[in-house]
């Protein structure tokens, strides 16, 4: 099943790196109770999600908070250590996005938007989405066709379902 409006999001873990290294965080510590924007992409440092999908919540993380939104987060299946780099790279902490791994694909999984492309290294990614996610349950959603696409998913498009 791959994740639609009215859905519950799955218990899952996810990690992020904290002042003591990696830190296990609860799916039920980010969604119960708030309303949160999730866009989720195939991997770290690549060409869309670093040139596209980030720069566009970028550019939006502050209206989605304005209409009310608690907090915008990004997952992607990468380990704690590069999401953080990644992070650091592209400045997104400082516009006020959140970088999770979910290194085992442990939601990514859960809410059916995984998939693999070995010839390039991709195992049990995340297609590329996002979503609106009101205490755990999704209120609007966004899936692009394809890795390489980002319309559906983008800041815009779904700052437009707000």
């Amino acid at each position: 099943m791959t994740i639609a409006k009215g859905d519950k999001v799955p218990s899952a873990t996810f990690l992020k790196m904290g002042d003591e290294g990696p830190a296990a965080v609860p799916s039920s510590e980010i969604f119960d109770g708030q309303t949160v924007v999730l866009f989720a992409l195939p991997g770290a440092f690549t060409g869309t999600c670093t040139t596209a999908h980030v720069p566009s919540f970028m550019r939006t993380a502050d209206q989605f908070k304005a209409k009310g939104a608690d907090r915008v987060v990004c997952v992607s299946v990468n380990d704690p250590f590069v999401m953080k780099a990644w992070d650091d790279a592209t400045g997104a902490s400082g516009a006020g996005i959140e970088f999770l791994a979910d290194p085992e694909s442990e939601f990514t999984k859960g809410v059916g938007m995984n998939f693999s492309a070995p010839p390039v290294g991709f195992v049990d990614r995340s297609q590329r989405y996002a979503c609106i996610i009101k205490d755990g349950e999704v209120a609007a959603v966004g899936v692009d066709a394809n890795p390489g696409e980002c319309d559906l998913s983008a800041g815009e498009a779904l700052l437009a379902q707000m």
